[in-house]
C-alpha cells in the first residue's frame, strides 16, 4: 500500500484557537467560525479561496453545510465525518490526498464546542453498543476504566503513575496563559479525588471547556503566502478497529498502533526521531496507552515511563506542552488541539517552545479508544 499523499507536498498554511475555557454567549458554529476567520487571516487567504471544508460540531449532524452557509462559500467538497475527537485529524488525511490530487486548492478544517457554558454533558451516542447497556457503565469513562484497570492487572502499572500523567500535565499548563486550568497539583492530591469507575478517579479526568480551533490547508509551495513560514505535514493516517472498547481482542492495545506506524513510516521517521508529542489525553490512562502504542516505549512499560518527569518540562520527551485535555482545554472534542499545539511548536511561536524542536506528533482518539488518528508535522527547514 502506497503513501496517501507526497511527503511534505501539503503544509498547514495558518492555525488558531478562540474562546479556550469560557466563551459565554458564543453558539458552536459562531466559535468554528471565528477561529475559521483567524486561522485564514494568519494564512493570508479570503473566504473565496476556500474549496474544502471539513468539520463536525457538536451539535450539528449536517456540520459542514452549516459553516458554508454561514461563512457564505460554496466550496467543491465538504466532509463532516465524525468519529469522536479523532475526526479531524482524520480530516487532515483526506484534505491532504485531495490537495495533493489537485482537486483542492485551500481547505479549512475547524471546530467549535460551547459545551461548558452551555452547562451539556457528553451524552451516550446513539450507536453505542446496546449489550454495555445491562451492566449500566459511565459512558465514557467505565469504558476506559477497563483498559486502565486491564493494564494494571497485566503489567502492574499503579495509580501513582497515572497520576503523574496528570501532574506532568499541569506543569506544562501553569506557564501556558491560554490553559483553562492552574495551580500547584501532586499525585498526592490526584489519588485524593472521588472515585468516578474504578481506577479513575475525577483527577484523571479532562476538563469540560469552550474552545474551537481551525487550521488552514494548502499545497506548499502555494502556502508561502501566509504570515508565517508553512508547517509540512510529513506523514499522516487513521485506523478504526471497533466501536466500543468492549469488543476490543485486547484492552491495552489500541489502534494507535496501526495509525501512528503508517504515519512514522509516511514521514521516513522513527519515535526517536520526534522532538515533541501532543496527545489526546482525555484520561491519564490513554497517555500510556498511545506512547506505548505509537512506540515511545514498550508495551507495558508506559507506567514506568511516565514517571520521574520524564513527560513534564525538563524531561526526556516533552509531552502535551501546552497542558493537554488535562489542563488546557477539553472541548467535547480535543483533538483539534493536538494538532493546533504541534504547529505552533514547528514554528517556534508555543507557550512552552522546545528549543530546536524540527518534528511534532499529534494524536487523537475518537469513541472509546475507538478509532486513532496520527500527523506528523516538520519545522518549515524539513521540506
Amino acid at each position: 500500500m502506497g503513501d496517501t499523499f507526497a511527503t511534505g507536498k501539503v503544509s498547514v498554511a495558518g492555525v488558531a484557537t478562540f474562546g479556550v475555557g469560557e466563551a459565554p454567549g458564543y453558539s458552536t458554529i459562531e466559535l468554528a467560525a471565528q477561529a475559521t476567520r483567524m486561522a485564514m487571516a494568519d494564512a493570508g487567504v479570503s473566504l473565496p479561496q476556500v474549496d474544502g471544508l471539513f468539520i463536525c460540531l457538536p451539535d450539528d449532524l449536517f456540520s459542514a453545510l452549516s459553516l458554508a452557509q454561514y461563512l457564505g462559500i460554496h466550496p467543491r467538497f465538504t466532509d463532516n465525518n465524525r468519529n469522536g475527537g479523532s475526526s479531524f485529524l482524520s480530516h487532515l488525511v483526506t484534505a491532504c490526498a485531495m490537495l495533493d490530487a489537485g482537486y483542492l486548492d485551500c481547505a479549512v478544517i475547524a471546530y467549535g464546542s460551547n459545551q461548558r457554558s452551555s452547562g451539556g454533558k457528553l451524552a451516550t451516542p446513539a450507536g453505542a453498543d446496546r449489550w454495555d447497556a445491562p451492566y449500566r457503565p459511565r459512558y465514557p469513562v467505565s469504558l476506559y476504566a477497563l483498559a486502565a484497570a486491564r493494564h494494571m492487572h497485566r503489567y502492574g502499572t499503579t495509580r501513582e503513575q497515572l497520576a503523574e500523567v496528570a501532574v506532568a500535565a499541569r506543569q506544562w499548563a501553569n506557564t501556558n496563559p491560554e490553559a483553562f486550568a492552574q495551580g500547584p497539583l501532586t499525585v498526592e492530591d490526584i489519588l485524593a479525588t472521588r472515585m468516578i469507575s474504578t481506577p479513575i478517579s475525577v483527577g484523571d479526568c479532562c476538563l469540560v471547556t469552550d474552545g474551537a480551533a481551525a487550521l488552514v490547508l494548502r499545497r506548499t509551495e502555494d502556502a508561502r503566502q501566509g504570515q508565517d513560514a508553512p508547517v509540512p505535514i510529513l506523514g499522516a493516517a487513521a485506523a478504526t478497529w471497533y466501536n466500543s472498547v468492549t469488543q476490543a481482542e485486547d484492552l491495552t492495545v489500541t489502534s494507535a498502533r496501526e495509525s501512528g506506524a503508517r504515519a512514522l513510516a509516511m514521514a521516513g521517521l522513527t519515535p526517536a526521531d520526534i522532538d515533541v508529542v501532543q496527545l489526546y489525553d482525555a484520561f491519564t490512562i490513554n497517555t500510556i496507552l498511545f506512547l506505548e502504542d505509537l512506540g515511545f516505549c514498550k508495551k507495558g512499560e508506559g507506567g514506568d515511563f511516565v514517571s520521574g518527569g520524564r513527560i513534564a518540562p525538563g524531561g526526556s520527551l516533552p509531552v502535551n506542552t501546552n497542558g493537554g485535555g488535562l489542563s488546557c482545554c477539553h472541548p467535547g472534542m480535543y483533538g483539534m488541539f493536538t494538532m493546533a499545539e504541534a504547529i505552533r511548536q514547528m514554528r517556534g511561536i508555543a507557550a512552552n517552545q522546545i528549543e530546536g524542536a524540527e518534528t511534532a506528533l499529534a494524536h487523537a482518539n475518537g469513541g472509546t479508544l475507538s478509532a486513532q488518528a496520527t500527523v506528523v508535522f516538520g519545522s518549515p527547514a524539513t521540506v
